[in-house]
C-alpha cells in the first residue's frame, strides 16, 4: 500500500489576498506522509504571516521525525510541534504591534502505513472518504459548535447564527494552545480530505461525494471541489488538501 497527497488553495471570489497556507510531503517509499493547512486571521498582512509561519514551524517539526517516530508518541510530537508553532508567532509578533491580533487556525494529517493521526485547531476540519461515504473527523473548535453540543442550537442553525466562525482555538490565540488529536485506522482505498473553512462556507459538504465520484484521479477531485466553490462565489479563500491510501 502507498500513499498519495495532492492540494489546492485559491484566493476566492471576494478576498483581496489569501490567507490560507497549506504544506505536504510524501516519504520516497510512499508510506508515510505529512499535510498541514492553516487559515490565517487578523488582518490583511497578519493572516497571511500567521498561516504561513504555521505551516513552515510544523513542517519542519514533524517531518524530520515522521518515519522515526514510535506510533505510542506520535500524538506527543503532534502537540509539541504545535507548542513551537505557537512561540513562533509570538516571536514574530514582537515590536510589531499589527501583528498583536495575528493568529491561525490548522489542521494537519500524520499518516504512518495504515494509521493517521489527525491535529487541529478552530474550524479547519478533517473528513474521511470510505466506500462511498463522506464522514467529518474534526469537531470544530467554535462557539457554534459549543452550543450544538450543549442542545443550545440544531446543526442547522448553526450554518446561520451570525457568529458562526467565532474561534474558541486557535494558533497564537493563547500561550499553551490546546489541539485535539486522534487517530484512526486505514484501510484500502481510504482518502483523507482536510480544508479550510472557505470550502465548507461555499460548499456544503452534503456535496462533496457526487463531485468526488466523478472523477477517479485525485488531483481532479480537488480540481472539482475547488471549481465547484468558485462556482458558488466562495467569499473565503478556499484550499483542500487530499491523501488517498491505495
Amino acid at each position: 500500500m502507498s500513499l498519495v497527497v495532492t492540494g489546492l488553495t485559491d484566493i476566492g471570489t471576494r478576498r483581496s489576498s489569501n490567507q490560507d497556507s497549506l504544506g505536504w510531503f510524501v516519504s520516497p517509499d510512499g508510506e508515510q506522509a505529512l499535510a498541514v493547512i492553516a487559515d490565517g486571521m487578523g488582518g490583511y498582512q497578519g493572516g497571511e504571516i500567521a498561516s504561513r509561519l504555521a505551516v513552515d514551524s510544523l513542517m519542519d517539526a514533524l517531518r524530520p521525525v515522521l518515519a522515526n517516530t514510535p506510533a505510542v508518541s506520535v500524538p506527543d510530537r503532534i502537540h509539541t510541534a504545535i507548542t513551537l508553532a505557537s512561540e513562533r508567532l509570538e516571536d514574530a509578533r514582537q515590536g510589531r504591534p499589527e501583528l498583536a491580533r495575528m493568529g491561525t487556525t490548522v489542521v494537519l494529517a500524520w499518516v504512518q502505513g495504515d494509521r493517521v493521526w489527525l491535529g487541529h485547531l478552530g474550524d479547519s476540519r478533517g473528513y474521511l472518504v470510505r466506500a462511498g461515504r463522506l464522514s467529518q473527523l474534526t469537531r470544530d473548535h467554535t462557539v457554534a459548535q459549543n452550543m450544538v453540543d450543549d442542545g443550545s442550537i440544531t446543526p442547522d442553525e448553526a450554518h446561520r447564527v451570525p457568529f458562526r466562525n467565532v474561534l474558541t482555538r486557535a494558533l497564537g490565540a493563547c500561550a499553551e494552545p490546546r489541539a485535539t488529536v486522534h487517530e484512526l485506522a486505514l484501510e484500502a482505498g481510504d482518502r483523507l480530505l482536510l480544508c479550510s473553512d472557505g470550502l465548507t462556507g461555499a460548499l456544503p459538504d452534503t456535496e462533496w461525494l457526487p463531485l468526488l465520484q466523478q472523477q477517479p484521479v485525485l488531483d481532479d477531485q480537488v480540481r472539482g471541489l475547488m471549481d465547484a466553490s468558485l462556482h458558488n462565489r466562495a467569499d473565503d479563500n478556499v484550499s483542500v488538501v487530499m491523501i488517498q491510501y491505495c
